[in-house]
């Protein structure tokens, strides 16, 4: 009688586990490497552009929330006001009108990237005394207007509301209005003043030179394409060159201004320059060149 086949044993579960390893080699182990690591990389580098482009704006702008201070603290009399209403009605921007008796110009006070209104008493204090009426606002994301991130954007969004609430809401003639800006606020003011030669003329009261470099002069921006990422710019010379009205330019002593003072040289419009040391004041110049002015 003939032997049947011994049936053959199932493979153990080692053995099945022995045999699902050996099918890995050693050189897909090394291309899963190869690709995984830069993979994990650019990844991480690319996080750190997104962080890099949402927080870069606090090496520029540092805004508060909380005014200590406003106008009846310096014995001014004034009204706080809002504008830039939303469709839902709520004001986007918060100010101070200071009214002046008889006053020929209306200064819009454009403060700089630090702090908030509270921090602006001296300047629309020597605004005033000069005999002009001042309207004075915060930034979004300054004091109490509506929270946003700043920009250059929005800034010039808030400037052009501001000017839009003088006109059209309190029926100010544009040729009687003069914009008057400090620190990054004067680089924006050349900007507003080049864009809308009905007005007066723009005062620069300490423009910064390159303020894009507060950015990219910080360690992190050599690790990613920050002049991509970030448009912020304040550029001088280009709103300069466009420049139509007069303009009176106080400009803190510096080493070497290499922008503001291309820029001076580019406005074609009758100009004055005064340089001064940080914190000089800026009611006399103010004063002696709207005597110029009205002439």
């Amino acid at each position: 009688m003939a032997q049947g086949k011994t049936p053959s044993k199932p493979a153990s579960r080692s053995q099945e586990s022995h045999s699902a390893h050996a099918t890995i080699s050693a050189r897909w182990l090394l291309t899963a490497l190869a690709i995984s690591v830069p993979a994990a990389a650019v990844c991480t580098w690319i996080v750190f552009c997104l962080l890099f482009w949402q927080g870069s704006w606090q090496l520029l702008y540092h805004p508060t929330s909380t005014i200590a201070r406003n106008p009846s603290n310096i014995g001014l009399a004034y009204d706080p006001v809002s504008f830039a209403t939303t469709d839902t009605g709520v004001p986007q921007i918060q100010g101070w009108w200071i009214p002046a008796t008889s006053a020929k110009y209306t200064a819009l006070y454009l403060h700089d990237q630090a702090g908030n209104l509270g921090d602006t008493l001296n300047a629309v204090a020597a605004l005033h005394a000069s005999g002009m009426n001042v309207l004075a606002f915060d930034y979004r994301g300054y004091g109490q207007s509506q929270f946003v991130h700043p920009s250059e954007t929005h800034w010039k969004q808030d400037a052009l509301w501001a000017l839009d609430y003088l006109t059209a809401t309190r029926h100010i003639d544009p040729h009687s209005i003069i914009v008057v800006g400090s620190g990054l606020g004067a680089n924006l003011a050349l900007e507003i003043g080049a864009a809308h030669s009905e007005l007066a003329g723009v005062v620069l009261d300490s423009p910064i030179d390159a303020p894009a470099n507060a950015i990219f002069n910080d360690a992190r921006a050599k690790l990613v394409p920050a002049h991509f990422l970030v448009t912020d710019r304040y550029n001088l010379i280009a709103p300069a060159s466009a420049l139509r009205i007069p303009s009176l330019w106080m400009v803190r002593n510096e080493s070497d201004p290499k922008e503001i003072n291309a820029a001076f040289e580019k406005a074609a419009a009758p100009k004055s320059r005064i340089d001064h040391s940080e914190g000089g004041d800026i009611a006399e110049p103010l004063k002696l060149w709207l005597t110029h002015l009205r002439q």
